[in-house]
């Protein structure tokens, strides 16, 4: 699931990864000696599957065979996955099981279960559905599963009896099956999950509060856009298979999902409820099943994405880094939110399936060697590159910068280096019973719309600004801010058995230029619902890769309300008090620049 720079954005299915590219037959230059290299055969397949209980269900695949390979010849294979609206037909899926098909891949290409024409309800990628569906594919490329027309394949490379050598890659949606598939079947020997989520409990209801379980804010545009995408199938796919029906109030997602997307459309978290919501949503979330992935894994994710930040990925990673999984992490420039670059800057595109010539595709072709061929001496980079647009390439390094630099909140409204520089002083804001201030439009480009600039509205926000930088600094990873606020009506409604009475705010960091304009990082906001109001509370903001130029300044800011969320529920007036012995501290992950 991509916001070319500086905004123009693709459609929603493109952001999913179901990108409306048209598929460019990919092919590898002939060998002088052999004039079938490249070419390959599509053969259409249909899988009859159990997916939970007794539910049966039809999956749509297509098998890509590269010339040359049989029995006595046999190659690794790859599964391509599709983006949640999409199907095994769309651009990138499609394009890119050509991609490996011309490089003498065996590929499969295969609609998730609920999209395309395959059948069952959508299930969010739950490894006990989804995953074990995609297990029985793994059968047949082993050659012990048959497809429906009785198709019996030979010509996958094994690592035993009934254990091929087979790797995965697909977006958002077709990577977080990946990892639930992994987590059942631990034949599945590579993945490479583009832009997906850990938990989607941050993705769908953030709270960047640190080290609570307060829900967070509802992210209500991108939830309900792909909730409209899943229930409005009969008009994509029209004559779907009828196990694709549920009830009459739950077209065709399991019942779980649309309970979840009731109550954060209510706006309410009664205690109850919250647990139940937040359960569901972890069982098909990576973030309770990654302890069983066991597969070699390269996480690619998305710097302008404000559905599934780079926190996703990055706790992903280092949940299996922890475990000893061996694991990788690219932090690319387009996500979900766009951020497409032009193509001579050398960015993959699933879609023209560029990989021997952009970064990501390089790293991708040598994952795979690695581990589908077994080059023990292929070179898969370091474990971490990121890419920076003020050099139109990748950094790398050996992990995710730490925190560096710390700035302190002025009592004055300044952003200084030094505590002894922080003036003591109060000040507040108010929020209104409507949105006012602006980060994004998630679904603009869906509906064909102008998305105006960022925006705080007088009185309803604060903000701490630095001096002019003296050089330039390079910020890689997520700001951290540390604050403490004041807010009686907040207060008294603190032990509310409804979360959704505690107080909100979102945090956020601009680029101040001398010129006076503003630039929000990819449109990226950090959503609080305050634990506790009494105490202080620090917040993650969303991973970045910027360079703040100089002249420019660096400029803090805590808003009432954002029109992509669910915010406050009534008037809560905030203040933040500021002195030399008590005042908020930013922290940032600076590259090369100064430290402190």
């Amino acid at each position: 699931m991509s916001r070319a720079l500086p905004r123009s954005r693709k459609s929603l299915a493109l952001a999913v990864g179901t990108a409306l590219l048209a598929p460019l037959a990919l092919a590898c230059p002939a060998a002088a000696d052999d004039p079938t290299a490249g070419q390959y055969t599509v053969t259409a397949l249909e899988f009859t599957v159990v997916a939970g209980g007794d539910r049966t269900c039809a999956i749509d695949a297509d098998l890509y065979r590269p010339a040359g390979v049989d029995a006595a010849r046999p190659a690794p294979a790859v599964l391509t996955t599709n983006g949640f609206g999409g199907s095994k037909a769309d651009g990138s899926t499609d394009a890119t099981a050509k991609a490996f098909a011309a490089r003498g891949y065996v590929a499969l290409a295969y609609s998730g279960l609920g999209f395309g024409k395959s059948g069952c309800l959508i299930s969010l990628d739950d490894p006990q559905l989804d995953g074990r569906a995609a297990s029985r594919l793994i059968d047949f490329l082993a050659g012990t599963r048959a497809a429906d027309d009785g198709t019996v394949i030979d010509h996958v490379l094994k690592d035993g009896a009934g254990d091929p050598r087979v790797g995965m890659i697909g977006g958002s949606y077709g990577g977080a099956v990946q990892l639930a598939t992994a987590a059942v079947d631990h034949r599945v020997d590579a993945l490479v999950p583009l832009i997906t989520w850990n938990d989607l409990n941050h993705s769908l209801d953030p709270n960047n509060a640190t080290g609570t379980t307060v829900p967070g804010a509802f992210k209500w545009q991108w939830t309900n856009g792909f909730f409209l995408i899943g229930e409005g199938q009969p008009l994509i796919n029209p004559g779907i298979d009828p196990s694709r029906f549920g009830s009459l109030t739950c077209l065709h997602f399991v019942a779980r999902a649309c309970d979840t997307q009731r109550l954060l459309n209510s706006g309410r978290y009664p205690a109850d409820r919250v647990d139940e919501m937040q359960r569901f949503a972890r069982s098909v979330s990576p973030v309770s099943y990654l302890p069983q992935v066991e597969a070699p894994t390269l996480f690619v994710q998305g710097q302008a994405d404000s559905l599934f930040t780079l926190h996703e990925a990055q706790a992903s990673y280092e949940t299996l880094k922890a475990q000893g999984t061996e694991a990788k992490m690219i932090w690319q420039s387009w996500g979900h939110s766009g951020g497409m670059t032009d193509p001579a800057s050398g960015e993959l595109n699933l879609g023209e399936g560029n990989f021997e010539t952009s970064y990501v595709g390089k790293r991708i072709l040598a994952w795979f060697d690695r581990y589908l061929h077994k080059n023990a001496n292929t070179d898969t980079g370091p474990a971490f590159a990121y890419y920076r647009d003020w050099r139109s390439g990748y950094g790398e390094a050996g992990a995710v910068p730490p925190l560096s630099r710390k700035l302190y909140l002025s009592g004055d409204g300044k952003l200084v280096d030094t505590p002894s520089q922080v003036a003591p002083g109060s000040r507040s804001y108010a929020n209104r019973l409507f949105p006012t201030s602006h980060s994004e439009s998630s679904l603009a480009g869906v509906l064909g719309l102008p998305d105006p600039e960022p925006y705080d509205l007088r009185g309803t926000h604060l903000s701490w600004r630095g001096e002019p930088l003296a050089g330039p600094v390079d910020v890689v990873g997520a700001p951290r801010a540390r604050l403490k606020v004041v807010s009686p009506e907040a207060e008294r409604v603190q032990d509310s058995d409804d979360a959704a009475d505690k107080l909100v705010l979102f945090a956020k960091v601009y680029d101040l230029a001398p010129d006076g304009t503003r630039t929000l990082v990819n449109r990226l906001v950090a959503p609080v619902r305050v634990p506790d109001v009494t105490r202080p509370f620090t917040v993650e903001l969303p991973g970045i890769v910027h360079r703040y130029e100089a002249g420019h300044r660096l400029e803090f800011v805590i808003a009432a309300s954002d029109t992509a969320y669910f915010g406050n529920r009534g008037i809560k007036p905030v203040t933040v008090v500021s002195a030399p012995d008590d005042m908020g501290v930013l922290e940032m992950p600076v590259v090369g620049g100064r430290q402190s």
